[in-house]
């Protein structure tokens, strides 16, 4: 029964947080901490998330110094985990029971120590709990096995399912960045030889086109996209003007899903 470091920044998600955190303490798999940085929340969130550590002290929530952004809070998380697992779930989205434990025995199963699944993309006004989701078909396909050079044209990987092994490649953190740092890491971890393995069942909720998602739009991720080509890649003008094509082409496609 290994323990998994769950991985989940943060800010003003008072509305939706309760969920979030619920569908981690519901897992089928209950070795579980629920690491949460609140990056400087005005909502109430730190309150409710006080309440929840309350009732289960697997929710250990923390303020942040200052508002950092996405990547700064899920490293302070990161720096507190004690897992052999990680996993991330942000605070608008949830998991189904069988997530944790699905995962596991197909990480256990494999020699990949980045993994991920299928997921369910819903409207962003969905409300309810994970126990009362109802699947409506619409549905993101993991793919079997995704290597750094499939990375480079499109971020495979819904990081609201993305689970590494913390054993084998130790505390890998996120890049600074203000958007596409889950991709970044991500890359990070294949650049080092890891490709990743997809489970090909929908395990988790993902909602989409959420005011202040961080993806909510789309045009604004092909400036980070080029950045994260040329500065945290490092690729030649030419295989980055290539790869934002792909991803470019791919992000249309996919919004069409």
């Amino acid at each position: 029964m290994p323990l998994v470091s769950v991985v989940m920044p943060v800010h003003n998600s008072v509305a939706t947080v309760g969920a979030s955190v619920r569908s981690v303490l519901a897992q089928t798999h209950a070795d579980v901490e629920l690491l949460i940085t609140d990056d400087a929340s005005t909502d109430g969130s730190m309150d409710l998330l006080r309440d929840l550590a309350r009732q289960d002290e697997r929710v250990r929530p923390e303020a942040a110094p200052g508002q950092g952004g996405a990547a700064k809070a899920r490293n302070l998380a990161l720096a507190r985990a004690r897992g052999e697992y990680v996993a991330f779930l942000d605070s608008d989205d949830m998991w189904l029971a069988e997530k944790l434990e699905r995962q596991l025995a197909f990480a256990a199963d494999g020699d990949a120590p980045l993994t991920f699944t299928s997921y369910y993309k819903v409207d962003g006004d969905h409300a309810g709990e994970a126990c009362d989701f109802t699947p409506n078909g619409r549905v993101i396909e993991a793919r079997d096995r995704v290597t750094y050079r499939d990375m480079l044209v499109q971020d495979h990987i819904g990081a609201l399912t993305a689970m590494y092994d913390r054993s084998r490649l130790g505390t890998r953190l996120m890049p600074d960045m203000p958007k596409r740092q889950d991709y970044a890491l991500w890359l990070a971890i294949m650049r080092d030889g890891h490709p990743a393995r997809g489970l090909r069942e929908p395990l988790a909720i993902y909602r989409s086109g959420r005011a202040g998602s961080l993806s909510s739009n789309k045009l604004s991720l092909v400036e980070h996209n080029w950045r994260l080509y040329r500065d945290h890649e490092q690729l030649s003008l030419l295989r980055s003007t290539r790869a934002l094509a792909g991803a470019a082409w791919h992000s249309a496609r996919k919004a069409r899903v």
